[in-house]
């Protein structure tokens, strides 16, 4: 099932976990991603801390497949700060494949914070925020067609 931001905006936390285990982890990405973060899950929240989050902190990432890295767009005027190294392995989620977004070797502000992706449509991913090894929040990155 193919998805988009809305989409996914409108899904409660099992819905979104739930997609996210049926997806693949697809192609590591290449390009400047829209990044909307999913921090309320299905509720009347989610929009307004959604556009407040990437009004004031955080715009997105920019993937460079090539280098197996990225950069966070953040603050208002979208600053490319706090690199992660970008590779498949295997999830702490669900053991399954995925696209790590790794900061522990590449960042003194966020060496505790692990992403992964996996593609749930054309250009859209979804993603899991990991704090040590705990699951915090989720996110989605939109890539421009």
């Amino acid at each position: 099932m193919a998805v988009d931001i809305p989409q996914l905006m409108k899904m409660s936390q099992a819905e979104l976990d739930g997609l996210f285990k049926a997806s693949p982890a697809g192609e590591i990405p290449n390009g400047d991603a829209t990044g909307t973060a999913i921090i309320a899950p299905g509720t009347e929240l989610e929009e307004t801390a959604a556009k407040f989050i990437h009004l004031f902190a955080w715009q997105g990432k920019v993937f460079d497949a090539s280098k197996g890295e990225l950069r966070n767009k953040l603050l208002p005027i979208g600053v490319k700060a706090v690199i992660a190294k970008v590779y498949k392995d295997a999830s702490w989620y669900d053991g399954k494949e995925c696209i790590v977004l790794d900061y522990s070797q590449t960042s003194l502000l966020a060496h505790w914070i692990r992403d992964e992706i996996r593609q749930v449509g054309e250009g859209v991913y979804l993603g899991i925020v990991f704090w040590g090894k705990k699951k915090l929040i989720d996110f989605a990155l939109r890539f421009a067609s």
